[in-house]
């Protein structure tokens, strides 16, 4: 292959750069972030969540739907964005965990709180995150719900396990049934795919976990500690925030 052939080879490739351009600007990156919570936003509450002109923050949400990591609602005379699916948000997380930290000390205790809240347990779009999360994940593994022969998989005895639960996972979609997704805080795997969104609903509708005010940061209830202990082994120790 001459050299011409080669550069025509690594052109016809995936554009990784245009991507990789959209992240490199702090605004739009932190867009991306505030939308991990899986909920519509409107470009209003974004600029104000990042201190940036309404005008500013429109600008850069149309460049991150053209380039399809966010996706666009409209109701009416309003629009809301979204992530454009949970690929993007499991590469959001992953990219999370891979960058420095530079998020500044918190200023108050209450500041101090979130953060350690957020650390402890969180969404992920639809899945469990953080402290909580990974522990989930891992306690999968250790009682063979999980494997990692071929990558993270769900094993026979986890489909059994989740039937028994009553959880239902959704079939007939794009969506890998498993997916593997590095956490930004503990930077291990916790569980994605719609297994993990299916946990993680089941987890909110038995109330074995609530939200934390407005915040992705969720707590485990009393139920969901007893459960959790019941039906993984884990503790409450490593349940219950300190």
């Amino acid at each position: 292959m001459d050299r011409m052939d080669m550069q025509r080879a690594q052109v016809a490739g995936p554009d990784l750069a245009t991507v990789a351009k959209l992240l490199a600007d702090g605004t739009r990156a932190g867009f991306c972030l505030a939308l991990l919570d899986g909920r519509a936003w409107t470009a209003t509450e974004l600029a104000r969540h990042m201190g940036v002109a309404p005008s500013t923050a429109t600008e850069h949400l149309h460049a991150l739907v053209r380039g399809r990591l966010l996706a666009e609602e409209r109701q009416g005379r309003h629009r809301y964005v979204r992530l454009a699916g949970p690929q993007v948000a499991e590469l959001i997380e992953s990219l999370a965990a891979m960058a420095p930290g530079r998020a500044p000390a918190p200023r108050s205790l209450s500041a101090a709180g979130r953060r350690q809240a957020l650390a402890h347990a969180r969404t992920c779009y639809d899945h469990l995150a953080g402290t909580v999360g990974v522990a989930v994940t891992d306690a999968m593994l250790d009682r063979g719900l999980l494997d990692l022969e071929r990558g993270l998989g769900l094993t026979g005895a986890g489909a059994t396990w989740l039937e028994d639960l009553g959880i239902t996972v959704p079939t007939g979609t794009r969506r890998p049934s498993v997916r593997s997704c590095l956490d930004w805080t503990e930077r291990r795997p916790h569980l994605a795919g719609a297994v993990g969104a299916a946990l993680c609903r089941h987890a909110f509708d038995t109330g074995w976990i609530t939200p934390v005010g407005t915040t992705r940061a969720v707590v485990v209830t009393p139920l969901g500690r007893q459960a959790l202990r019941r039906h993984l082994g884990m503790s409450d120790q490593l349940l219950s925030r300190k």
